[in-house]
């Protein structure tokens, strides 16, 4: 058995550099093959994630066929970057993902916002 070194292993899972990943389309599911070309991360790569990122949730419908939204897609371009372009370690990529989240904003702070969006939209719109 040959052993080979980080460097070709991460070559190997990778398909495209990232500054070379193609515009997500506008459309509501896609499946593993599609996320795959789209975020330049193996099927087998994608499926070993789900178990490890609990937000990485895909929709099984038809046949038990794996579908990811968008939100999804972005998702594993973001673990895609933390792993492959910052160096994390799976564990540290959990983390940093699990500190990304804002927490919960309340229904007064959600008031406060929208508020001053509209004030703005008043004062740009010439509203007195």
């Amino acid at each position: 058995m040959q052993v080979r070194n980080s460097r070709e292993w991460l070559n190997n899972i990778m398909q495209i550099p990232k500054a070379e990943l193609p515009a997500i389309p506008a459309k509501r599911y896609f499946t593993i093959g599609e996320v795959s070309e789209l975020t330049g991360v193996k099927q087998h790569v994608l499926r070993y994630w789900e178990q490890e990122f609990s937000e990485l949730r895909n929709v099984k419908r038809r046949g038990n066929r794996r579908y990811y939204q968008h939100r999804e897609v972005l998702l594993v371009r973001r673990i895609r970057s933390l792993l492959y372009d910052d160096g994390f370690t799976l564990h540290g990529a959990r983390q940093r993902l699990e500190g990304d989240q804002p927490a919960p904003a309340t229904a007064g702070e959600v008031r406060k916002e929208l508020q001053a969006i509209l004030d703005w939209l008043d004062l740009s719109l010439g509203k007195d």
